[in-house]
């Protein structure tokens, strides 16, 4: 039997495919970065950036509504609001296209907010592209986190950790040492908030989150609904709260700024203390584990 017929339509049809799945993308800007290649598509509505053709987007944005967060994680992200007071400092490591400091400036007018991206390509295109903008309270700072971050010279109330590469945490912001200086950025009644991929794609999944109970009193994880990602909320002081209550508190929080999704649903997803017993899957992650191997 000649195969080579249904072969060549095999291919004609797995090429048609490629054609159809990427027709409802234009490419608006595409660069080689500090860091990677910066795309910049629209898709469906939505202004897209990935950091390689292929990739996971990294920031989605609805143009001219600072209140839509597109991605999942993103909204699962903002249950950090309801485990401090009103923010009044707020800092986002990573900014992408300026998701989050521009859904926290609509929500948050009054606050402080600082975002920082060590590639000087993707602040550029956060404002080109991205409809983000600075003010007289919230600034875009080109530079690496952790060294911002050792630098601070006001605590924070609310510190988001978002930054990644194509396709993971950038190893230098994952260890013991950098949460030290995390933990002492933020004000005691604060909260940070980190943005990691579940151990089905991350191999250091556990040691991640057993490198955070080290550094914090209190942890919370929270799965994201139809995303890889997790949600990990660390806290500088001892807060023993169940899934409702935080359930509680976040919907409270909802209501009072008059968020488009239910918060406080959110936050029941994949619920976990972590505090009281280290993950003995896990290790704590260090500066020495960056050093080349002689």
């Amino acid at each position: 039997m000649n195969r080579r017929p249904f072969l060549y339509a095999g291919i004609v049809m797995f090429v048609s495919l490629v054609v159809l799945v990427h027709a409802d993308q234009v490419l608006v800007y595409e660069k080689a970065g500090s860091f990677g290649t910066v795309l910049v598509t629209d898709e469906n509505g939505m202004r897209v950036l990935r950091f390689e053709r292929g990739g996971a987007r990294q920031s989605v944005v609805k143009l001219g509504d600072p209140e839509h967060l597109e991605l999942p994680y993103a909204r699962v992200a903002m249950a950090g609001l309801a485990l401090c007071d009103e923010p009044r400092r707020i800092l986002v490591v990573g900014l992408g296209g300026g998701s989050l400091p521009m859904f926290l400036r609509k929500h948050y007018p009054t606050a402080e907010i600082d975002a920082v991206d060590i590639d000087p390509e993707v602040v550029y295109v956060a404002k080109r592209y991205f409809d983000f903008r600075e003010d007289t309270r919230m600034r875009a700072h080109i530079g690496d986190g952790r060294e911002f971050i050792e630098r601070y010279r006001q605590p924070y109330d609310l510190i988001f950790l978002d930054a990644f590469s194509s396709d993971s945490v950038p190893a230098h912001l994952t260890t013991q040492e950098f949460l030290r200086a995390v933990r002492r950025a933020v004000k005691p009644g604060g909260v940070v908030v980190g943005n990691v991929w579940s151990r089905l794609s991350n191999p250091l999944y556990d040691s991640m989150v057993r490198t955070y109970q080290e550094v914090f009193e209190d942890l919370y994880t929270l799965e994201v609904p139809g995303a890889g990602n997790r949600i990990l909320l660390a806290l500088p002081r001892r807060q023993s709260l169940s899934r409702d209550d935080l359930a509680a508190r976040a919907s409270k929080v909802a209501a009072a700024q008059q968020f488009r999704f239910d918060l406080g649903e959110l936050t029941t997803q994949g619920f976990q203390q972590h505090a009281r017993e280290k993950n003995r899957d896990g290790r704590v992650l260090s500066d020495a584990d960056l050093a080349p191997k002689r």
